[in-house]
């Protein structure tokens, strides 16, 4: 690995030049998370109601040392007429939010509000902001929008499609480096850049990442960023050198026949911050030991699926999650090609020892899905139940990641096309699953990242009609969204027909639909490119 560390040095030197003073703190310490910071006072207020979305006060930053907030909170909450709304808008800044960009202009086509947006959503280098919840970034980035307001991990892959396909070729890479640089600081790229996402990460797409920036910079771009693919696959099998069959630890699980596979987990067993209230009223109406709740509901939001039927016991309730005790399809073949673009640049590099031994990883991690996770009957891709040793029988869109990366047959790509068409296809695009609960992930909503997987699945699979039909129905259901509103949203409703009078944003889930939005615009972005028969149709749609 010593090649490759004048990199990360001068990546780190680059930080210190930008944070004279501070970096070496920056690097060295794990911030802990608000909710631990400010202990019975954070309870106090998300469980009060101070604020209508518990992730306002998350990223309200404090005006003094978290210590003397602590104490004085202590010595003033006991007097009579305390008000704690007052307290909290004397000791913290509320996060600053950015709306003007989001109102409707006649003149505008969709094409013109893609090519604005990146502008509305791209946030400076961060200042340092002291005892806040952010954690620095040395480079601009995009953010999704709304209350969104940091960079996300499986956000920026789709993000960046768009930023390549409208030459922003450059913040696409300064995104890239931004994350490598939170993988060098925390040894993993979490949720997002603040203290409370350190405990987990999301879909691991950094290695798809580097690969779309070295489709263009050349291969020699992944030898660059191997250290950090290296860091993240140490990241994700931590301790799975030592698992015996029929265990378990942290993100990776072995069967009893010593197949290694990855589930998603957080490290702490504790109200997320930015949904305190949400969770401990979920743990108050399960009959399990909240910190079993409270860490599954962690690691749905770790699986960017936050929440879904997915990962209930019932197939109904949130309060029966269970997603520790799934390996997830699209969580396996994202680790697949990892595997697989390690082996690949190991290579490039000359190791020729490890290029073999990752290629051997990938071809048995290709082999347990199929062989685990393929669903003849149904014709679809499940996720597998690890310690009941058997599929999940919930159909999902997730069913699109191994026609992606290329794990599926020619026979198993035509099922799963079928089945898509006959079960997930709806007048807007791809559906997520066949379940309406009110959880955002489920039916109706259909979702950017996962219309972009089918598509590019299955015309790599020998279905370009499926592909297209799917393409043009969400682009149109994007144009539709944007004629009425002005704007692009997270989520879309799929289901609703195309001559309803009702607005086609998705609902459900913990906050209220939000604008902007990174990731349907990349996609569609890069979808009007692919499709410019179909773009020139949208193009038409204006406000």
């Amino acid at each position: 690995m010593a090649l490759f560390r004048p990199r990360v040095v001068a990546a780190l030197a680059g930080f210190s030049l930008l944070f004279p003073g501070q970096a070496s703190a920056l690097l060295n310490e794990i911030p802990q998370p608000p909710s631990v910071e400010f202990g019975a006072l954070y309870s106090a207020v998300e469980l009060g109601d101070v604020f209508s979305d518990q992730k306002t006060f998350a990223d309200a930053a404090p005006r003094e040392p978290p210590s003397e907030i602590d104490a004085q909170y202590e010595k003033d909450k006991g007097l009579p007429g305390f008000d704690l709304r007052a307290f909290v808008g004397r000791h913290f800044a509320p996060p600053l939010n950015r709306p003007g960009f989001f109102h409707k202009r006649p003149d505008w086509t969709v094409a013109d509000y893609l090519h604005h947006s990146w502008e509305a959503l791209k946030r400076q280098p961060d200042d340092i902001r002291p005892w806040s919840s952010l954690l620095p970034l040395s480079r601009p980035y995009i953010v999704p929008g709304g209350r969104f307001r940091e960079i996300y991990y499986w956000d920026s892959f789709f993000t960046m499609l768009g930023l390549e396909q409208q030459n922003e070729g450059g913040l696409a890479r300064d995104m890239l480096a931004n994350i490598a640089s939170l993988i060098t600081r925390y040894g993993h790229m979490p949720n997002g850049n603040r203290s409370y996402y350190l405990s987990r990460s999301q879909p691991p797409f950094f290695s798809s990442m580097v690969e779309l920036v070295a489709a263009k910079d050349g291969a020699k771009f992944l030898v660059d960023y191997l250290p950090e693919m290296q860091a993240e696959y140490d990241f994700w099998m931590e301790g799975a050198d030592k698992l015996a069959p029929g265990s378990q630890h942290r993100r990776v699980v072995r069967l009893a026949d010593g197949t290694l596979l990855n589930r998603y987990w957080d490290d702490r067993p504790e109200p997320r911050d930015e949904s305190y209230r949400q969770d401990v009223e979920t743990a108050r109406r399960s009959n399990r030991p909240a910190a079993e709740v409270y860490r599954d509901l962690r690691a749905g939001a770790e699986s960017g699926w936050d929440f879904s039927s997915r990962w209930f016991a019932d197939g109904k309730d949130l309060a029966t999650i269970r997603t520790t005790a799934l390996a997830p399809v699209d969580l396996n073949a994202l680790m697949m090609h990892l595997e697989e673009t390690l082996a690949k640049t190991y290579q490039l590099n000359g190791d020729v020892a490890r290029a073999k031994l990752y290629s051997h990883r990938a071809d048995k991690r290709r082999a347990a899905i199929r062989r685990l996770m393929w669903n003849a009957e149904g014709g679809f891709f499940a996720d597998y139940l690890w310690a009941e040793g058997r599929q999940h029988e919930i159909l999902t869109a997730a069913t699109v990641f191994p026609l992606y990366f290329g794990i599926a047959t020619p026979e198993e790509a035509r099922a799963v096309a079928a089945t898509l068409r006959a079960k997930l296809l709806g007048p807007g695009g791809l559906g997520t699953t066949m379940q309406a609960t009110g959880q955002q992930w489920d039916r109706p909503n259909g979702w950017a990242p996962l219309q972009y997987m089918a598509i590019e699945g299955l015309r790599r699979n020998g279905e370009p009609e499926l592909a297209r039909e799917i393409a043009g129905r969400w682009m149109r259901r994007n144009a539709q969204g944007y004629a009425d509103t002005g704007a692009l949203v997270e989520k879309y409703d799929v289901e609703q027909a195309p001559e309803t009078d009702a607005g086609v944003g998705g609902a459900g889930g913990e906050y209220m639909l939000q604008i902007g939005f990174g990731w349907t615009n990349g996609v569609l972005a890069r979808l009007m490119a692919e499709y410019p028969d179909l773009a020139e149709e949208i193009q038409r749609t204006k406000p």
